[in-house]
């Protein structure tokens, strides 16, 4: 293979070594080493593609998997650099390139590639965790494992199968229709976070709008595109674009898509890019692109001015704090919208946190893969919680509402963790006094 390959060697050349990056990348601050920041990460990119280095060497995979990926240096690169389209490239190269070890690549073969493109297998994996967790097995076997088990103690509990039930076809309309919109259900969403899919579709609906789903699709392929397995990633985009392009009243409809996970709506808003030279997909997907919406960012304009919302007890407002999704605030630059829902319910008190758009260590899988690593870079956030005084953390992902629950649990607080969505439905459906 041409080292070229190995990288897409004409974006390293776009970082200007200035180190802003620095600061902000989670695996620099933890180790202070420049190969673990996003400049030294390039830098060995370019040296694999310039032949300098061996794409073999241990320590260039071992920096690939240490990034999160999290997208936080693209948020104050003055040069524009792409550096998650860099990684996934990068990622997906070298997986070509190097042989993992053979549990790796049959565990790839069983989560990316099969589980989490099928409804049924997904629930039966659930469905057997459930077992394990409740009767305390995948606890023991997490600490038999040491810190390689980490990430089977800290998984929150698999709900029951009653919530784990899918969204009908259609919601409709709650009022006076304004329209329609499709919604992604996803594929971890629905097993694990059933009630902030119902929560957003009954937002939507009484919004005024119909809310159509899709069973032609599971997943968007974010996490495959994060962890290199771009021709499975481009393979599940197509099947999603034909499945959103036949979910609606009429065939081809550009009704908005609404997607309450960050992470699925930053990849689904870009996936053009894996199309480019192919004409035909590539006019499809900027299409199916352009209509994505990230929840917060469809409803804020929507909610209604003199409406009066009300998320509230009867003592006191509640104190929460908004956490940033890396991939809503870097990788989709929103920031306002939710922070407006919020402001806009009575019974609320909003406080900022200092690290609010630091990466929380969740990153998709690498929670599960590198468990002493995220809970290192979720320890300080943890702190800036409890110093905020807050009751709630509220959030806009699932996979960061899974790592805040589980470093919650830790500390052994109180505190609830929210998605924006549920907190918004509470809100519209509390009783009237």
């Amino acid at each position: 293979m041409d080292r070229a390959e190995l990288v897409d060697y004409t974006l390293t050349l776009d970082c200007i070594h200035c180190g802003l990056c620095l600061r902000t990348c989670p695996t620099y601050q933890l180790t202070g080493r420049e190969p673990s920041s996003p400049r030294g990460r390039i830098a060995l990119m370019r040296a694999v593609a310039e032949e300098r280095l061996d794409p073999k060497t241990p320590e260039y995979g071992e920096e690939l998997d240490f990034c999160l990926v999290c997208r936080h240096c693209e948020s104050v690169c003055p040069a524009g650099v792409r550096f998650g389209e860099m990684m996934e490239y990068a990622r997906s190269a070298l997986t070509k390139a190097v042989e993992r070890p053979g549990l790796v690549r049959f565990l790839r073969w069983v989560g990316l590639r099969h589980t989490l493109g099928s409804r049924f297998l997904l629930a039966r994996a659930h469905d057997s965790l459930r077992f394990l967790q409740q009767r305390g097995i995948s606890e023991a076997l997490g600490r038999a494992l040491g810190e390689r088990g980490a990430g089977l103690t800290s998984l929150p509990e698999v709900p029951a199968g009653r919530e784990r039930e899918l969204l009908p076809a259609l919601t409709p309309a709650a009022g006076t229709r304004q329209g329609e919109v499709a919604m992604l259900e996803g594929c971890v969403m629905p097993e694990m976070f059933g009630r902030v899919n119902r929560a957003t579709a009954r937002v939507l609906s009484s919004l005024g709008f119909d809310v159509r789903t899709t069973r032609a699709m599971v997943c968007c392929g974010a996490l495959h595109a994060h962890n290199g397995e771009l021709e499975q990633a481009r393979l599940l985009a197509r099947r999603m674009i034909e499945a959103f392009e036949r979910c609606g009243a009429a065939p081809d409809a550009d009704a908005p898509i609404v997607v309450n996970s960050a992470g699925c709506g930053a990849h689904m808003k870009e996936l053009a890019r894996f199309f480019e030279h192919d004409p035909v997909w590539s006019l499809r997907a900027k299409r199916f692109c352009a209509r994505v919406q990230d929840f917060s960012e469809f409803v804020a304009p929507r909610l209604p001015a003199d409406a009066k919302y009300m998320f509230t007890r009867d003592d006191a407002p509640y104190r929460v704090a908004y956490d940033d999704p890396c991939h809503l605030c870097h990788g989709q630059q929103i920031r306002g919208e939710p922070r407006r829902i919020l402001d806009a319910l009575g019974g609320l008190r909003r406080v900022e946190m200092p690290g609010s758009e630091s990466c929380c260590g969740s990153a998709g899988i690498y929670s599960i893969l590198r468990p002493a690593d995220s809970q290192a870079l979720l320890a300080p956030k943890l702190a800036e919680f409890a110093a905020s005084g807050a009751e709630l953390l509220i959030t806009a992902n699932p996979g960061c509402q899974l790592q805040w629950q589980a470093g919650l649990a830790r500390t052994d607080s109180t505190a609830r963790v929210l998605h924006i969505a549920e907190v918004l439905d509470a809100a519209m459906h509390a009783p009237k006094p």
